[in-house]
């Protein structure tokens, strides 16, 4: 009685915003399954063109009481995401999961700096990459991917506010239940995702999972220590930032709690 769905709910980003432990922390619901790789098929060419059973094909098998979700954090910045999804179901339900933007720029050079290091690839400082010539490299694609009003825009004119629910990052890591409750009403579930479903591991310093009798945490890459930053080079970051996270709450009529 199952078969392999289309999602209903696709998780569209941010990249370094908590994508893999949103979808994880899902996964704990019975009413949802969930794709085991992040698919690139709304944001990488050589993927669309392949079409709309090949996509299908990647989702995992459900019931029919069950919504399948996907996650693929580079949909969000995409500018081709938005019309795709929209033309496969104008009326699907999109989950974003944001955290302060100078944090995600961090999170994301530390993810590109162990990844060249495991590669043996030179590795440069976070500040000889964010400065340059004494002034902030807003070029730099990690900056760019935090311009969330920028990337919002185009969203909201495939889709209304009201498809589109926000997750907190900054939240769901400190304390991840309100969160995924929040996120059980916006997609009309019963709520079956309890406290007891997660246990703070002093270790790696975050909560992990706990269901179906087993334990798990997030891959080890996950909550790596970032580098400590200069704080001058911080302040050029957050005044950078300040109005554009202006403009995003504006855009989202919700404020939170960013530099």
């Amino acid at each position: 009685g199952t078969s392999r769905q289309i999602p209903q709910t696709i998780i569209i980003g941010v990249r370094k915003g908590g994508t893999r432990a949103l979808l994880e922390m899902l996964d704990i619901h019975p009413n949802i399954v969930v794709a085991a790789t992040e698919v690139h098929f709304f944001d990488w060419d050589e993927n669309y063109v392949k079409g709309i059973d090949w996509y299908r094909n990647l989702m995992p098998f459900s019931y029919g009481n069950q919504i399948t979700i996907e996650k693929t954090p580079g949909y969000f910045t995409s500018p081709q995401a938005p019309g795709r999804i929209h033309d496969m179901n104008s009326s699907i339900k999109l989950l974003l999961i944001l955290r302060d933007p100078t944090e995600r720029v961090i999170s994301d050079y530390t993810q590109v700096y162990y990844n060249r290091i495991e590669s043996h690839k030179p590795v440069q400082l976070f500040e000889d990459i964010v400065i340059k010539n004494g002034v902030l490299n807003t070029k730099y694609k990690a900056i760019q991917r935090s311009l969330y009003d920028v990337h919002m825009e185009k969203w909201l004119k495939h889709f209304s506010l009201d498809q589109i629910h926000i997750v907190d990052g900054n939240t769901l890591i400190k304390d991840p239940l309100p969160e995924l409750q929040k996120v059980e009403r916006f997609l009309n579930l019963p709520s079956r995702i309890m406290s007891s479903n997660f246990y703070f591991n002093q270790t790696k310093g975050f909560y992990c999972i706990r269901s179906d009798g087993r334990e798990r945490c997030l891959h080890e890459s996950k909550g790596r220590p970032h580098p400590l930053v200069n704080s001058t080079v911080l302040e050029l970051l957050y005044s950078y930032f300040r109005e554009h996270n202006a403009k995003f709450y504006r855009m989202v009529n919700h404020s939170f709690d960013w530099h």
